[in-house]
C-alpha cells in the first residue's frame, strides 16, 4: 500500500512538472497544485455554515429544521462546496461532458476538506453506483472517479463493488423532491457481505438527499452503524 502510494505521488509530480496547474475558470497559472487561480478559488461558493446532519447551507451551524423533524437515513454529511455557479460548470462539465480534469480538481478540493475536517476515518468508502446501462453511456462513474483518490490520500478501503444499481432509474435532476425519492427506491441491492461498521458514501452532488439516502438504508440494513455522505457540493433547498 505504501509503495503503491509512493508511486502514485511519483507520477502526480512529473505530471505537475511537465503540465503546471492551469485555472480551469479563467485560465491563469494555478495555485497550490491546483487547476484554479488564487481569486478564483476564493470565489468559489463555500459551504462555511451547514446542517450538521444532511449539510445544508444555514445561516449558522447547527442542525436543520428538516433533519430534527424528519433525521435523514445517515448521520452526517460533510461538502466543503455550495452547488453554485461558477461550481455548477465543472460539476457538469465532469460529469456529463467528460471532462476529466474538472474531475481531478473536485476529488483534490473534497480530500483537502476532509483531511482538514474529519477526526474519525471510516471502515470503508463506498462510492455511489451507476446502472450498467448509465455507466456505457457515460463512460465512467464520476463518483468513484472521486473515491479513488480520496481513498489513497485518507488510507481508508475502497468497495466499489460492495452494492449495485439494480434497477436503472431517470436522472434525479429533472424530477421534483418527492418524485427522486420514488425514483430510487429499492434501486441499491448489496453484492456482497458488509464488514465494517463506520461507511462513508461518496457522491459529486448531495441535492434532495434521496440517492445517499437510499444507498444508506441499504448499508444499515446490512449492518453498518455510522454512516456519513462526503460529497463535492450541497445544493441549496
Amino acid at each position: 500500500m505504501h509503495r503503491k502510494r509512493w508511486v502514485d505521488d511519483c507520477i502526480d509530480s512529473i505530471q505537475r512538472w511537465l503540465y503546471p496547474p492551469t485555472c480551469l475558470l479563467c485560465g491563469a497559472p494555478g495555485t497550490d497544485d491546483l487547476d484554479l487561480c488564487p481569486g478564483c478559488l476564493r470565489a468559489l461558493p463555500w459551504n462555511l455554515s451547514a446542517c450538521r446532519s444532511c449539510a445544508a447551507p444555514l445561516a449558522l451551524p447547527g442542525t436543520c429544521g428538516q433533519c430534527l423533524n424528519h433525521p435523514p437515513a445517515f448521520d452526517a454529511a460533510l461538502t466543503p462546496l455550495l452547488y453554485r455557479p461558477p461550481l455548477d460548470w465543472l460539476v457538469q462539465g465532469f460529469k456529463f461532458n467528460r471532462r476529466l480534469a474538472p474531475g481531478r480538481l473536485l476529488g483534490e478540493l473534497l480530500a483537502r476538506h476532509v483531511e482538514r475536517e474529519v477526526t474519525s476515518l471510516p471502515e470503508l468508502i463506498v462510492p455511489v453506483p451507476l446502472h450498467p446501462a448509465r455507466l456505457r453511456e457515460r463512460g465512467y462513474n464520476q463518483a468513484l472517479e472521486l473515491a479513488r483518490p480520496l481513498s489513497r490520500r485518507v488510507g481508508v478501503p475502497l468497495a466499489p463493488g460492495l452494492v449495485r444499481r439494480s434497477r436503472a432509474t431517470a436522472t434525479q435532476s429533472l424530477l421534483a423532491a418527492d418524485e427522486r425519492r420514488r425514483n430510487v427506491r429499492g434501486a441499491f441491492q448489496l453484492v456482497q457481505p458488509l464488514q465494517a461498521r463506520h461507511v462513508v458514501i461518496v457522491d459529486d452532488v448531495i441535492a434532495t438527499g434521496s440517492t445517499v439516502g437510499e444507498l444508506a438504508r441499504v448499508l444499515r440494513r446490512a449492518g453498518a452503524q455510522r454512516i456519513e455522505v462526503w460529497a463535492v457540493a450541497r445544493a441549496g433547498r
